[in-house]
């Protein structure tokens, strides 16, 4: 190519470019000033999505309105305001556990569509409804009147679900009622007075209510009822707890006594009968006093001795040292304060509780011996309680001697719950496998059982049991009646604070008391001893 040529190209591409900015000129200076295009907004050259079609935003309301998002549906109507304050008011009036909403047909802009309400176990409340659906500008929406939530409701009326209100939906042994039905469910007459127990019953109500006694209500502004729109006119029959409200008032009172958090459970021995649970504030909500699992101290010299008198290691007169402190292979453990008795009988050894004489005791039975003699009190022992997650405890064999002296004395390895502690002395109370019940007419279902141990055993551990009272570490309780039982402290963490434990039983009362952090027995003690005072 010439230079002449290459001349008029550049002039000629330099034409083009002038050209090219004039026209950009001329497109922009009529319209906006120059912006940056936001993500994802639409600009000339994409096209804009298509709206909802009727039946898509039919779809959306039904979703939404399933799920109980009143907002949501509220804003697919013509008229959200008032769409989200019925919703709202339906939803809290009937409390449903689950809703499903399906379309069923469209005739112009009419559309079919079926609601079904779950209201609890077996009640399932469904009809049919209509929405209409009209455009709003270039939209569609749903039109909002409150007869397409149900045909029979308007904007000054509401959808409330009712129970047989006023009447027992939980009786106590006694046939006092323990709860009461009210419009939101079962509830206490005092909240105070099981609040452990308290929503486990009205839970275990609500499941076994069944058909009856229930109904949904129209209601007018002020609340009372226009019509009975779907259930039934009859009344639940009331469930008969095993919960005595006299012992459970006792047991609460008990341990509200104290600031540490103090947990109780009694059972009737002869029965299995659960009596009452209590905890107080500072041990908070949870289950601990069914399930939680602790160091029992020496309350689990219980089982020690048990399998001491099983094996034939020593009998409640056979005298054996009770030194401060003793070295048992490579283990050294001492008394609590390190008092020292001497030789002694073993069953002055227990009601003093010598931890230098159980720990000796133990390091000479077999490895399996704590295991089998812990099982037979129902240690191990596992039930399905209708309503209740329990769990007795947790007790190993102990292969090694050092293992066998901490078990032996209920520290190392061994874990209880007051529950399980409980049950040990219902065993020992009643000589039988103790099935713990919380109904009268709902059965517990035994998973592990349990063979308690022989009678002689139960005999000489009852002696031994009434002495930790009369002349023992449990002598505080020597004013409430004839009272057999054993005390505990169980160290836990570094070893430097301690829980307090105290458990026994006196007739047909069986109990277990643990005080977190009490550093020792006395307060579990003090707190079995208001219980002993209150139940009378």
């Amino acid at each position: 190519m010439t230079s002449r040529a290459r001349r008029w190209v550049l002039a000629g591409g330099g034409l083009a470019v002038v050209i090219v900015v004039a026209l950009a000129l001329f497109v922009l200076l009529p319209g906006d000033p120059v912006r940056p295009v936001a993500a994802g907004e639409r600009t000339a050259s994409s096209p804009a999505p298509p709206r909802p079609t009727q039946a898509e935003v039919a779809d959306r309301f039904l979703v939404a309105f399933g799920k109980g998002d009143a907002a949501a549906a509220a804003a697919l109507t013509d008229d959200p305001a008032a769409a989200t304050k019925t919703l709202s008011a339906v939803w809290q009036g009937l409390g449903p556990t689950a809703v499903t909403t399906s379309r069923t047909g469209a005739q112009g802009d009419a559309v079919t569509f079926t609601i079904t309400w779950t209201l609890g176990p077996q009640r399932v409340w469904s009809y049919g409804s209509t929405m209409t659906t009209a455009r709003t500008g270039e939209d569609w929406r749903v039109h909002w009147d409150p007869v397409l939530v149900h045909p029979k409701l308007t904007a000054e009326r509401g959808l409330t679900l009712r129970g047989p209100i006023g009447t027992p939906a939980v009786l106590d042994r006694d046939g006092a009622p323990l709860l009461v039905w009210q419009a939101a469910g079962p509830s206490a007459p005092d909240p105070g007075l099981a609040p452990l127990l308290g929503p486990v019953l009205a839970r275990v109500a609500r499941e076994q209510g069944g058909a009856d006694g229930w109904h949904v209500a129209l209601v007018d502004a002020a609340g009372a009822e226009v019509e009975r729109l779907a259930g039934s006119a009859g009344e639940s029959k009331p469930l008969t707890s095993s919960v005595s409200i006299r012992v459970q008032q006792a047991a609460q009172g008990a341990v509200n006594s104290v600031a540490k958090p103090a947990r109780l459970v009694a059972i009737r021995p002869s029965t299995g009968d659960i009596l009452a649970v209590a905890q107080n504030g500072p041990a908070g909500t949870d289950t601990k006093a069914l399930n939680g699992l602790y160091a029992p101290g020496s309350t689990f010299k219980i089982a020690t001795a048990s399998a001491a008198l099983m094996a034939g290691a020593a009998n409640p007169d056979t005298v054996l040292p009770c030194p401060g402190s003793a070295t048992i292979g490579t283990r050294t453990i001492g008394n609590d304060d390190g008092f020292a008795l001497g030789d002694v009988p073993l069953h002055t050894a227990f009601a003093r509780s010598c931890n230098t004489t159980f720990g000796k005791l133990a390091a000479d039975l077999g490895p399996d011996a704590l295991n089998q003699a812990a099982a037979r009190l129902g240690l191990t022992a596992d039930f399905v309680v209708p309503g209740l997650t329990t769990e007795a405890g947790a007790v190993e064999p102990a292969p090694s001697t050092a293992q066998r002296v901490e078990n032996g004395i209920g520290q190392g390895t061994v874990r209880l719950s007051p529950f399980g502690v409980a049950l040990m002395s219902a065993t020992v109370a009643s000589g039988r496998a103790v099935v713990p019940r919380l109904w009268r007419d709902l059965p517990t279902t035994v998973t592990t059982g349990y063979q308690p141990p022989p009678r002689a055993v139960l005999d000489q551990l009852r002696g031994m049991m009434r002495e930790v009272v009369t002349a023992g570490t449990g002598r505080g309780l020597s004013g409430r009646g004839a009272v057999f039982g054993k005390t505990g402290t169980a160290q836990f963490g570094d070893g430097s604070a301690a829980h307090g434990w105290f458990t026994g039983y006196r007739g047909d009362l069986a109990w277990a008391v643990l005080v977190e952090e009490a550093g020792s027995s006395g307060p579990a003690v003090a707190v079995s001893s208001a219980f002993l005072g209150a139940v009378g």
